[in-house]
């Protein structure tokens, strides 16, 4: 090779790295080619529209976000922001194809910002057709050095949300441009590719509070959804899960029977994070909804069938309750979940017999708290030494109890599973 074609090489090498280095850096969250379009819109403080600097309370997904608000703004301080001109896939109800992403995606920008201000769309801060939701644009700075991104049109240029009435708003020409770019480059939703968070099994994808809500939608289907196993009790177990929307704990009885083992029993340990496949089914003489037939296949451990553990080390909500708000529709919502009760007076203790003598010297204790009476129903219980505790052992006696929360004979009662969630008090 010539010496005068190396000198031509090395020139042409040199104006690159130049060109390089003055190219101005891509936004994070920016399209990898094409426009930045949620850079292109500015917030600004002229104009009718109302603004105000908020910080989150509650993820929800990827359109919807709880942010703390001054209480003369919203009674309470917490306002329900629902995203405008955009529909981020679920992931609160019924799971669908990058709902999860859309929803991480939120949540990493947001997380991370050093300011936040939400905008209304014309001179009021408008509610959406529910009633209780505004209707806000979602500006974040990411680091001091920056302005202010469009978080919306952000989901949209990024194919994590479609257009709803996009065109129809401050930033309307903007926004159907974004989507438009986002479909032309096959982003995400508009892809046509699997989404790789995404289950694609035979089971409806859903949450825990969407089988609560809506059981004869489910019944006898096969459904997934993932919770924290909280207690093991043989042959079933319970697992919750929370709900940033509502704030609560929704919780799920799920029954192994007695033919699981190796990795599914593994997947139904307490404490473990875990997706669960089964059959939706009314139990009858319980009076109980369920989740039967789970099972796990050793041969193939990624099946989307199969029970599936996804992570350890948690522990129970316990959530801390008063009697009284165990009836109606907050036991409804309670049911199955984990809950504390401090200051339970037994008023009444009794040993119930059962068809399986190992489980004889179990307690039916009825409590009072306040005007508020429940019954707490343990299982067979023991002392640090292996003594059985008997009924005079907590009669006349105020008690703290962990337990879940179930129903028997249409009355709500808290069950316990160990001695070591009774306490005594002096």
């Amino acid at each position: 090779m010539s010496a005068n074609t190396l000198t031509k090489r090395f020139l042409l090498l040199i104006v690159l790295l130049l060109a390089l280095s003055a190219a101005p850096a891509q936004s994070e969250g920016a399209p990898a080619e094409g426009v930045d379009y949620a850079a292109a819109v500015h917030l600004s403080a002229a104009g009718t529209a109302l603004r105000q600097t908020v910080t989150v309370t509650a993820y929800v997904d990827g359109d919807t976000t709880h942010f703390a608000v001054p209480e003369s703004l919203v009674p309470g301080g917490v306002l329900k922001a629902r995203y405008l001109a955009i529909n981020t896939p679920e992931c609160t109800g019924k799971i669908e194809e990058y709902g999860k992403k859309a929803a991480a995606f939120t949540k990493e920008k947001l997380s991370s910002a050093v300011s936040i201000v939400i905008e209304s769309d014309d001179d009021h801060w408008n509610l959406d057709s529910t009633g209780g939701r505004y209707l806000v644009w979602v500006w974040y700075k990411p680091d001091e050095a920056s302005d202010y991104r469009n978080l919306n049109i952000e989901l949209l240029q990024n194919g994590l949300a479609v257009p709803y009435s996009a065109s129809n708003n401050r930033y309307g020409d903007t926004c159907v441009a974004a989507v438009s770019q986002a479909r032309n480059s096959k982003h995400n939703v508009f892809s046509g590719q699997p989404d790789p968070d995404f289950y694609y099994g035979d089971a409806v994808e859903l949450t825990i509070r969407e089988l609560r809500e809506h059981p004869e939608e489910y019944r006898d289907k096969k459904v997934a959804f993932t919770g924290i196993i909280t207690v093991n009790d043989g042959s079933s177990v319970y697992a919750e899960q929370y709900d940033a929307e509502t704030g609560l704990y929704y919780g799920m009885p799920v029954y192994y029977g007695y033919s699981l083992s190796g990795g599914g029993l593994e997947a139904l340990t307490v404490g473990n994070e875990t997706r669960i496949v089964g059959s939706f089914q009314y139990y009858e003489s319980g009076g109980v909804w369920q989740v039967t037939d789970v099972k796990y296949r050793m041969m193939k451990p990624k099946d989307p069938g199969n029970l599936q553990k996804l992570s350890e080390g948690h522990a129970p909500a316990y959530v801390l309750t008063q009697a009284d708000e165990l009836s109606g529709e907050r036991a409804f919502s309670a049911l199955a979940t984990s809950v504390e009760l401090r200051g339970l007076y037994v008023a009444e203790a009794i040993a119930t017999q059962s068809e399986n003598a190992a489980k004889d010297g179990a307690l039916t204790l009825t409590c009072r708290q306040g005007d508020s009476e429940i019954q707490v129903r343990t299982a067979r219980l023991t002392d640090a030494q292996g003594t059985l505790i008997l009924p005079e052992d907590l009669l006349n006696k105020t008690i703290d109890v962990k337990g879940i929360v179930d129903i028997y004979e249409g009355q709500c009662q808290i069950r316990v599973f160990s001695m070591d969630h009774i306490t005594i008090q002096p």
